[in-house]
């Protein structure tokens, strides 16, 4: 299994994820242009992929995707609520029918070689899932729009063996920037976006020896910078109540705008 980045940030979402005959999108929120060319850099055609799965129904997750459903026709996986509000999205535009296919949070389905298993992520959308997608040696996630975690976000990620972990904000930046109060409170609240602090302490009960690799993404704009991002992962890993320091595992973070390198697993 392979793991890359094509965009991640709070301005356009696209991960690849996939195996030697499945290869699979989790969200399509740059433009298809750019979506293409990053599949062309791993070799791969736009109608080539198996499917798009689709977390949810914000823009940075589905800019793209009416373009890019229209040119090439691969099914659209996503819940039902989500993709309603698809369908009324001004930048997605009319979809050809029969390309979405209903999934559901806690059930399991599979495409091709890869089971994928969708769970509840609380976000200020109307029904949104992160993904973990395994092949039969391995096992990735892409876990980001989350506002806290609990017991239940730990379970559906033990076992992994990469993940890409949301890392949105810095906190005293958020709390001292340019946004305005509701925004700030929307995004520090339970259905916002994870800070750099939360992610470590996040990744910190998930992390075991046979750990390969982390990608920290979703950052923002305004409010965080990748060095922080990774240096504030880093540090709550090594203070946490784990065996583990930051730098005991390979930990980068992933660029809103350039292709991250490509994750083997």
């Amino acid at each position: 299994m392979r793991l890359a980045s094509i965009a991640s940030g709070s301005s356009g979402n696209c991960i690849y994820v996939g195996t030697d005959t499945t290869h699979l999108l989790i969200d399509a929120g740059i433009s298809a242009r750019r979506i293409e060319g990053g599949l062309a850099k791993l070799g791969i055609k736009g109608s080539e992929l198996s499917g798009i799965l689709v977390t949810h129904e914000h823009s940075d997750h589905i800019g793209g995707l009416g373009v890019f459903s229209r040119k090439n026709g691969i099914p659209i996986y996503t819940t039902r609520e989500t993709y309603e509000r698809i369908l009324t999205a001004r930048s997605v535009g009319e979809l050809p029918d029969g390309l979405h296919r209903e999934i559901f949070p806690d059930v399991d389905f599979s495409i091709g070689d890869m089971k994928i298993s969708p769970f509840s992520i609380d976000h200020d959308a109307a029904n949104p899932c992160a993904f973990r997608v395994n092949s039969e040696y391995a096992s990735a996630a892409v876990v980001t729009d989350l506002g806290n975690y609990s017991q239940y976000t730990i379970n559906h990620l033990l076992g992994l063996d990469a993940l890409l972990l949301e890392s949105n904000h810095d906190v005293r930046m958020l709390e001292t920037g340019p946004y305005p109060y509701y925004l700030k409170r929307r995004i520090m609240g339970n259905n916002g976006h994870l800070s750099n602090d939360s992610a470590g302490r996040l990744l910190g009960e998930l992390l075991h020896d046979k750990f390969k690799k982390v990608l920290l993404g979703h950052l923002s704009k305004e409010n965080n910078y990748a060095q922080l991002a990774y240096e504030t992962v880093r540090l709550e890993v090594t203070m946490g109540e784990n065996a583990y320091r930051g730098t005991d595992f390979d930990i980068s973070v992933a660029d809103r705008s350039v292709m991250s390198e490509t994750v083997y697993i």
